[in-house]
């Protein structure tokens, strides 16, 4: 077994409350031995693009037509018409490391009609031999503060991205060395050297049958330069200087934001700003970030492998925290809510139980009919996209936790979003 280690950047919450907001992530941990990934649907029966694939390249992605498991064609509210409630779960690294937690969670996802979107690290996909292809700004020539993957679990996590994207799932970006601290944290990059960065990182998604030299396994069935529109950085750093390079390469939204609020969201550098946010804490007088590694740094002041005597307590604030953002959300704004999380078995496990109870109360309500939707960001931001502009600043209106006066029939009527 190796372990790894992922640096965290501590800070303030927000709304005069002192809760502690890590910028999320921890130790990464690769186990020996085989890894359950699948490249198969629970039926048994594998995945297969809609077209016969055509190979970009030297043929590590390739064009498969449409993305299979889109939701219908987004359309604009209506007068008087209540909003969806949007919930986005996201994965950061997005690497299968033997754990079986990329698997389980396409399967939960499969399960209960959900889509997520995957932030995949770039030297996920690059061998540990080859390190030296990786030239991190302001870092030596193949640093990196995550892991290299084992070349068995490079073989998972291709197969695992590859099942998320024909399972309708958005491939997203979490850049490559996950640095966060000193001269050379992301926090310090200008634009042009954010631009070397994810240059990088497409590379080692395009170009892993090159890297690896493996001839026998099936191409990404996507375009990256295509799929790739938008990300989130490490430790929620730099997202200032990051901006100006994403909107260049016709990035759609970022995710990088820390400190978030339950409320709609605004563009901020032309792009969606789509942060984590902060959520009531169960038991605790200040809020939480969104995200597990948050939980964890509250809970264990960072230790990954707290006495097990916690677990059971700490497991149940966490799936209620997150239970408890949505329900604000659902039944005052239907403001969209956004958690983030990592494929970690961090104090036992208990921040992927709380995050499997959370989806599977959220798709509760979903499947008694109720207008929940379970998707990725980039779903998200099409949403978006085709609303009126005076109808979203109405739905800005409404602070965290406000509900609409009145009804939403009423809030949303025509005369109140159109006056002209």
């Amino acid at each position: 077994m190796r372990t790894r280690t992922r640096r965290g950047a501590i800070g303030l919450g927000v709304g005069g409350a002192a809760a502690v907001g890590l910028a999320g992530c921890g130790t990464l941990t690769s186990s020996d031995g085989p890894s359950p990934a699948s490249g198969s649907t629970p039926s048994g029966k594998p995945s297969k693009p809609a077209h016969r694939a055509r190979p970009i390249g030297d043929g590590s992605t390739s064009y498969t037509g449409k993305q299979p498991g889109q939701p219908a064609r987004p359309e604009p509210l209506e007068p008087g018409q209540t909003p969806p409630q949007f919930v986005v779960f996201s994965w950061d690294g997005a690497g299968e490391v033997g754990n079986g937690l990329f698997p389980r969670f396409l399967d939960l996802a499969k399960e209960h009609g959900a889509h997520m979107t995957f932030f995949l690290s770039g030297l996920y996909l690059l061998p540990e031999s080859k390190k030296r292809l990786y030239d991190p700004p302001n870092n030596p020539v193949g640093a990196s503060d995550i892991g290299y993957l084992t070349d068995e679990h490079v073989k998972a996590t291709l197969t695992n991205v590859r099942r998320a994207w024909l399972e309708g799932h958005e491939i997203g970006t979490h850049f490559n060395g996950h640095f966060c601290g000193g001269y050379g944290s992301v926090g310090n990059w200008t634009p042009k050297q954010w631009r070397s960065e994810i240059d990088q990182a497409k590379a080692f998604v395009k170009e892993w049958r090159t890297n690896t030299g493996w001839t026998d396994l099936p191409s990404l069935p996507f375009d990256y330069e295509k799929e790739l529109v938008g990300g989130r950085t490490p430790c929620l750093l730099g997202q200032d200087n990051l901006l100006p390079t994403a909107k260049e390469l016709g990035w759609r939204y970022d995710a990088s934001s820390p400190g978030g609020r339950q409320v709609w969201p605004r563009k901020k550098g032309g792009l969606w700003d789509l942060p984590l946010q902060q959520i009531p804490f169960p038991g605790r007088s200040f809020e939480v970030l969104s995200m597990d590694y948050n939980m964890l740094a509250n809970q264990s002041i960072n230790s990954t492998n707290a006495p097990s005597y916690n677990y059971p307590r700490w497991r149940k604030q966490s799936a209620d925290a997150y239970i408890s953002g949505f329900r604000r959300a659902y039944e005052t704004n239907r403001a969209p809510f956004f958690i983030g999380n990592h494929f970690e078995h961090w104090n036992g496990g208990i921040y992927m139980d709380a995050v499997e109870q959370a989806l599977k109360h959220i798709a509760a309500e979903k499947e008694k009919g109720e207008d929940v939707r379970l998707v990725s960001f980039r779903q998200f931001v099409d949403w978006m996209d085709v609303q009126k502009p005076e109808v979203l600043e109405k739905l800005r209106g409404l602070d965290v936790g406000q509900a609409p006066a009145g009804g939403w029939a009423s809030y949303m009527k025509k005369s109140s979003v159109n006056p002209a």
